[in-house]
């Protein structure tokens, strides 16, 4: 996951708190690898992500305009303007070696769209709600990606660290 360390957050925690069921479990973030089980060593796990990212430097991202989006559910994304082909890279790197096998078969049948999720709805009634509250919300994000942070979730959903790995 990327943790991403923006000057003015406030403004997209306060966005999920309102629309984001996680938004009390976990910090805002951009999912490089999503959630699986596994017996994967925490050694194993932090020498395969040492290793693929090892030539990839700090990079920029910008985010800005909040899209919703209707598959796989109702959502709220916060999207990427700047640095959306870093994260890719990171996303396919790390899907190698190790965690290969624990790459989604729901990814087969579309692409990777990285975002931050602002938002998660049950009804199609609450999520207009929020889009017309958020269709207005033009707010830059900006800041420079400098590690990778693997977490586990506990069972109540909270996001525990597991270990930062720095980006060269």
């Amino acid at each position: 996951m990327i943790f991403p360390k923006f000057n003015n957050l406030e403004i997209i925690n306060k966005i999920r708190k309102k629309y984001d069921p996680l938004a009390n479990h976990v910090a805002p973030h951009i999912t490089l690898v999503f959630p699986f089980e596994s017996d994967i060593e925490k050694f194993d796990l932090e020498n395969h992500i040492s290793s693929v990212i090892k030539d990839i430097s700090p990079f920029e991202i910008i985010l800005k305009g909040i899209t919703p989006v209707n598959c796989f559910g109702l959502y709220l994304f916060l999207s990427i303007e700047k640095g959306i082909e870093n994260i890719i890279d990171l996303h396919k790197r790390l899907y190698t070696g190790i965690l290969k096998d624990y790459y989604p078969s729901w990814l087969n049948e579309g692409s990777f769209s990285p975002h931050i999720t602002v938002g998660s709805f049950k009804n199609k009634e609450d999520y207009e709600i929020a889009i017309n509250n958020t269709k207005n919300i033009n707010d830059t994000f900006r800041t420079i990606v400098t590690e990778i942070t693997v977490e586990i979730i506990d069972q109540n959903e909270d996001s525990i660290i597991e270990s930062n790995i720095s980006l060269k």
